[in-house]
């Protein structure tokens, strides 16, 4: 019997990455998946690849009234959560100097303001017991120049992770984090650098950590099955950096 056994789950931004990958491994665990985005082209590819068992919703991750309807749709379909990975968001990465509003409110948004306002609304719909996962990020730890924002809304989500598990736990949910260093995902090919840029940007990245590698989606999907599963019973509040020693250097 799988570690997820029967449980009915959300993974926002589940249609590329380390999204689709846990939707993967949660579905070979036994669990009912439902995955969130915002692209119709990646929805209709992630459907296609996860097969009809998967729940495909389109969801808006930073806007704070499409949380209230993806929250009432898992109510009409599944009643009840057992366990919730937040893992839609964004990164914008650039030097102090060239942020303005719009982009600032944005990368808040969708990272740290959308996913609070989702475990709200989700909150009648959580059973008891059930668990939540924060997909955060070693760059909440390290002080890596252009990641001021991007840091700073994963900081968040690790401080929500301390504070709701204190406020949730009378009602049987448990809140924990992962942060995960560089994965190898389509990230970084959405961030709008030149082909010879982007390469340089990676090898700097891959320079900085220990194993000399990005992690592959399943390593990171592995630590949240675990996060999810009955297997992290005794685990509140906790944060489990995946990220091949980064932070060590």
């Amino acid at each position: 019997m799988g570690r997820l056994q029967g449980k009915r789950t959300l993974i926002t931004g589940g249609t590329t990455g380390i999204g689709q990958e846990t939707a993967r491994q949660f579905l070979a665990e036994g669990a009912r998946v439902a995955i969130t985005g915002n692209n119709p082209d990646t929805l209709a590819q992630a459907k296609q690849e996860l097969g009809d068992a998967v729940l495909v919703i389109r969801s808006d991750a930073g806007q704070v009234e499409a949380q209230k309807h993806l929250a009432d749709e898992l109510a009409r379909t599944f009643e009840k959560l057992d366990a919730v990975f937040l893992n839609a968001g964004i990164g914008v990465f650039q030097p102090l100097e060239a942020w303005d509003e719009a982009a600032f409110d944005k990368q808040i948004a969708v990272n740290l303001k959308g996913p609070f306002f989702l475990i709200q609304h989700l909150l009648p719909v959580l059973a008891n017991p059930a668990s939540i996962v924060l997909n955060t990020s070693i760059n909440a730890h390290i002080g890596m120049p252009a990641s001021s924002v991007y840091g700073a809304s994963k900081a968040g989500m690790i401080s929500l992770a301390r504070t709701l598990s204190g406020e949730l736990v009378d009602r049987g949910i448990r809140v924990n984090a992962i942060s995960p260093g560089p994965v190898s995902t389509p990230v970084y090919g959405k961030l709008g650098f030149p082909p010879e840029q982007a390469e340089q940007m990676v090898e700097a990245l891959r320079n900085q950590i220990a194993l000399k590698r990005f992690a592959d989606p399943v390593e990171i999907a592995k630590a949240v099955v675990f996060l999810a599963s009955d297997e992290s019973s005794f685990m509140l509040g906790s944060e489990i950096i995946v990220d091949g020693g980064m932070s060590t250097l």
